[in-house]
């Protein structure tokens, strides 16, 4: 398994987006096959800036600066599931997606010393 990833920083936000890759699909496609057998479900963040700060410019992590403001965390994923459109997620499945977005912000959180919110 391979992770294919883009990420960005500038002063008014960060982003960063994965997505797992099958070796064999990517060395497929590397060899010149069609590129429409590779399976690409990418997940990621970004954090933007919660408005302007103390003087009046947005501001990536303005608690570190020592401006007041804060800033906006958007997470999405995508996991695969069942193909069936009426198909029921079990208690398990959701409780799982469930640790992985708690532990995913907790770990950005701590990557940005963020210690409250």
């Amino acid at each position: 398994m391979l992770i294919l990833q883009e990420s960005c920083t500038d002063s008014t936000g960060s982003y960063v987006i994965y997505a797992p890759v099958d070796v064999g699909a990517m060395n497929m496609v590397l060899d010149g096959g069609d590129p429409e057998y590779v399976t690409l479900l990418p997940s990621g963040f970004a954090i933007l800036a919660d408005g302007p700060n103390s003087h009046g410019e947005g501001s990536l992590i303005p608690w570190m600066i020592g401006t007041s403001g804060g800033s906006l965390l958007t997470v999405a994923f995508q996991i695969l599931v069942d193909s069936v459109p009426t198909a029921k997620l079990s208690p398990g499945s959701i409780a799982t997606v469930n640790r992985l977005i708690k532990c995913s912000v907790e770990r950005i959180k701590n990557a940005l010393g963020c210690d409250n919110a």
